[in-house]
Protein backbone atom coordinates (compact mmCIF):
# COMPACT_ATOMS: atom_id res chain seq x y z
CA UNK A 1 0.00 0.00 0.00
CA UNK A 2 1.46 3.60 -1.01
CA UNK A 3 2.24 6.09 2.11
CA UNK A 4 -0.86 7.99 0.22
CA UNK A 5 -3.13 4.97 0.53
CA UNK A 6 -2.23 4.53 3.87
CA UNK A 7 -2.92 8.40 5.11
CA UNK A 8 -6.51 7.54 3.33
CA UNK A 9 -6.99 4.54 4.89
CA UNK A 10 -5.89 5.68 8.31
CA UNK A 11 -8.22 8.86 8.28
CA UNK A 12 -10.89 7.00 7.31
CA UNK A 13 -10.33 4.41 10.38
CA UNK A 14 -10.01 7.25 12.46
CA UNK A 15 -12.86 9.20 11.45
CA UNK A 16 -15.54 6.07 11.72
CA UNK A 17 -13.98 5.33 15.08
CA UNK A 18 -15.33 8.77 16.09
CA UNK A 19 -19.00 8.68 14.04
CA UNK A 20 -19.59 5.42 15.69
CA UNK A 21 -19.40 6.92 18.80
CA UNK A 22 -20.36 10.57 18.00
CA UNK A 23 -22.60 10.45 15.37
CA UNK A 24 -21.89 11.58 11.95
CA UNK A 25 -23.88 15.17 12.20
CA UNK A 26 -21.46 15.84 15.43
CA UNK A 27 -18.34 15.17 13.95
CA UNK A 28 -15.98 17.76 12.65
CA UNK A 29 -13.92 17.71 10.25
CA UNK A 30 -11.35 19.23 12.32
CA UNK A 31 -11.99 17.11 15.27
CA UNK A 32 -11.11 13.96 12.49
CA UNK A 33 -8.20 16.14 11.53
CA UNK A 34 -7.05 16.99 14.93
CA UNK A 35 -6.98 12.76 15.66
CA UNK A 36 -5.47 11.99 12.67
CA UNK A 37 -2.38 13.98 12.68
CA UNK A 38 -2.92 15.23 9.02
CA UNK A 39 -2.51 18.60 7.85
CA UNK A 40 -6.33 20.15 6.13
CA UNK A 41 -4.74 20.23 3.14
CA UNK A 42 -3.64 16.39 3.43
CA UNK A 43 -7.72 15.53 4.66
CA UNK A 44 -8.50 17.65 1.46
CA UNK A 45 -6.08 16.03 -1.13
CA UNK A 46 -7.65 12.73 -0.03
CA UNK A 47 -11.29 13.69 0.45
CA UNK A 48 -13.38 16.91 -1.11
CA UNK A 49 -16.03 16.97 1.33
CA UNK A 50 -17.09 15.13 4.51
CA UNK A 51 -19.67 13.95 3.02
CA UNK A 52 -17.55 12.01 0.30
CA UNK A 53 -15.22 10.93 3.00
CA UNK A 54 -18.34 9.39 4.93
CA UNK A 55 -19.21 7.28 1.75
CA UNK A 56 -15.83 6.36 1.53
CA UNK A 57 -16.29 5.41 5.39
CA UNK A 58 -19.40 2.99 4.06
CA UNK A 59 -17.89 1.61 1.02
CA UNK A 60 -14.77 1.20 2.38
CA UNK A 61 -15.20 0.24 6.18
CA UNK A 62 -18.48 -0.74 6.81
CA UNK A 63 -19.09 -3.04 3.38
CA UNK A 64 -15.78 -5.10 3.75
CA UNK A 65 -16.65 -5.80 7.43
CA UNK A 66 -20.41 -6.80 6.59
CA UNK A 67 -19.29 -8.57 4.08
CA UNK A 68 -17.35 -10.64 6.27
CA UNK A 69 -18.96 -11.10 9.16
CA UNK A 70 -23.06 -10.49 7.90
CA UNK A 71 -22.97 -11.90 4.45
CA UNK A 72 -19.69 -14.83 4.47
CA UNK A 73 -21.02 -17.20 7.11
CA UNK A 74 -24.16 -17.76 5.13
CA UNK A 75 -22.66 -18.70 1.79
CA UNK A 76 -20.95 -21.44 2.60
CA UNK A 77 -23.67 -22.57 5.54
CA UNK A 78 -24.20 -26.61 6.01
CA UNK A 79 -27.30 -26.10 7.66
CA UNK A 80 -28.59 -22.70 7.18
CA UNK A 81 -30.87 -22.07 10.27
CA UNK A 82 -27.96 -23.38 12.84
CA UNK A 83 -25.59 -20.56 10.78
CA UNK A 84 -27.59 -17.78 10.94
CA UNK A 85 -28.49 -18.24 14.86
CA UNK A 86 -24.41 -18.48 14.92
CA UNK A 87 -23.67 -15.43 13.37
CA UNK A 88 -26.16 -13.31 15.13
CA UNK A 89 -25.14 -14.51 18.25
CA UNK A 90 -21.30 -13.70 17.25
CA UNK A 91 -22.73 -10.56 16.19
CA UNK A 92 -23.59 -9.71 19.51
CA UNK A 93 -21.49 -11.10 21.78
CA UNK A 94 -18.18 -11.72 19.98
CA UNK A 95 -17.63 -9.41 17.47
CA UNK A 96 -15.20 -6.89 18.49
CA UNK A 97 -15.51 -4.25 15.75
CA UNK A 98 -19.38 -4.00 16.80
CA UNK A 99 -19.59 -1.95 20.66
CA UNK A 100 -23.03 -2.49 22.77
CA UNK A 101 -23.05 1.31 23.60
CA UNK A 102 -22.72 2.99 20.18
CA UNK A 103 -25.20 0.18 18.70
CA UNK A 104 -25.16 -0.83 15.03
CA UNK A 105 -22.68 1.06 12.75
CA UNK A 106 -24.65 0.85 9.67
CA UNK A 107 -28.17 1.42 11.61
CA UNK A 108 -27.20 4.11 13.31
CA UNK A 109 -25.84 5.56 9.55
CA UNK A 110 -29.25 5.00 8.11
CA UNK A 111 -31.14 6.36 11.19
CA UNK A 112 -29.24 9.62 11.00
CA UNK A 113 -28.75 10.20 7.08
CA UNK A 114 -31.00 8.35 5.37
CA UNK A 115 -33.42 11.31 5.67
CA UNK A 116 -31.25 14.36 4.75
CA UNK A 117 -28.21 12.59 2.08
CA UNK A 118 -29.69 10.96 -0.92
CA UNK A 119 -26.01 9.43 -1.85
CA UNK A 120 -25.75 7.92 2.02
CA UNK A 121 -29.18 6.29 1.75
CA UNK A 122 -27.76 4.61 -1.78
CA UNK A 123 -24.97 3.78 -0.25
CA UNK A 124 -26.55 1.80 3.08
CA UNK A 125 -29.27 0.72 0.67
CA UNK A 126 -26.49 -1.55 -1.30
CA UNK A 127 -25.28 -2.56 2.00
CA UNK A 128 -28.87 -3.57 3.57
CA UNK A 129 -30.02 -5.59 0.42
CA UNK A 130 -26.46 -7.58 0.42
CA UNK A 131 -27.43 -8.71 3.78
CA UNK A 132 -30.62 -8.81 2.73
CA UNK A 133 -30.05 -11.07 -0.50
CA UNK A 134 -27.46 -13.26 1.69
CA UNK A 135 -30.39 -14.23 3.91
CA UNK A 136 -33.01 -14.81 1.49
CA UNK A 137 -30.56 -17.54 -0.45
CA UNK A 138 -29.80 -19.14 2.80
CA UNK A 139 -33.32 -19.56 3.36
CA UNK A 140 -34.46 -20.48 -0.19
CA UNK A 141 -30.70 -22.82 -0.31
CA UNK A 142 -32.49 -24.32 3.31
CA UNK A 143 -35.75 -25.16 1.85
CA UNK A 144 -34.12 -27.17 -1.34
CA UNK A 145 -32.41 -29.43 0.84
CA UNK A 146 -35.32 -29.82 2.79
CA UNK A 147 -34.02 -28.36 6.55
CA UNK A 148 -36.82 -25.28 6.00
CA UNK A 149 -40.53 -25.79 5.44
CA UNK A 150 -41.62 -24.57 2.06
CA UNK A 151 -44.19 -22.57 3.08
CA UNK A 152 -41.94 -20.40 4.80
CA UNK A 153 -41.13 -17.18 2.28
CA UNK A 154 -38.02 -16.46 2.63
CA UNK A 155 -37.79 -12.28 2.27
CA UNK A 156 -40.16 -12.13 5.46
CA UNK A 157 -37.96 -14.45 7.17
CA UNK A 158 -34.81 -11.75 5.98
CA UNK A 159 -37.12 -8.53 7.29
CA UNK A 160 -38.22 -10.34 10.20
CA UNK A 161 -34.54 -11.38 11.17
CA UNK A 162 -32.76 -7.95 9.79
CA UNK A 163 -35.37 -5.84 11.69
CA UNK A 164 -34.94 -7.38 15.16
CA UNK A 165 -30.79 -7.48 15.19
CA UNK A 166 -30.96 -3.57 14.39
CA UNK A 167 -34.18 -3.07 17.04
CA UNK A 168 -32.09 -5.62 19.75
CA UNK A 169 -28.89 -3.32 19.01
CA UNK A 170 -31.02 0.03 19.91
CA UNK A 171 -32.03 -1.92 23.35
CA UNK A 172 -28.39 -2.68 24.14
CA UNK A 173 -27.44 0.98 23.21
CA UNK A 174 -30.59 2.01 25.93
CA UNK A 175 -29.90 -0.16 28.83
CA UNK A 176 -26.04 -0.56 28.02
CA UNK A 177 -26.28 -4.31 28.65
CA UNK A 178 -25.93 -7.72 26.99
CA UNK A 179 -29.10 -9.16 29.01
CA UNK A 180 -31.39 -7.72 26.43
CA UNK A 181 -29.29 -9.83 23.31
CA UNK A 182 -29.65 -13.06 25.15
CA UNK A 183 -33.25 -12.74 25.71
CA UNK A 184 -33.11 -12.08 21.88
CA UNK A 185 -30.98 -14.58 21.48
CA UNK A 186 -33.92 -17.53 23.05
CA UNK A 187 -36.57 -16.35 21.61
CA UNK A 188 -34.62 -16.38 17.80
CA UNK A 189 -33.62 -19.57 18.29
CA UNK A 190 -37.34 -20.66 18.94
CA UNK A 191 -38.16 -18.67 16.00
CA UNK A 192 -35.51 -20.24 13.71
CA UNK A 193 -36.67 -23.80 14.92
CA UNK A 194 -39.87 -23.27 13.84
CA UNK A 195 -39.30 -22.65 10.38
CA UNK A 196 -37.92 -26.58 9.96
Amino acid sequence: MSKASTTRHSILEKAFEIIYTKGYQTTSIDEIIATTNVTKGAFYYHFKTKDEMGLAIINEILKPTMQNDFVKPLQDAEDPILEIYDMTKALLLENPFLKLEFGCPAGNLTQEMTPWNVEFGKALAELTLEWQQALQNNISKAQKNGTVREDINPIQVAYFIMSGYWGIRNFGKVYNSIDCYHSYLNELKIYLNNLR
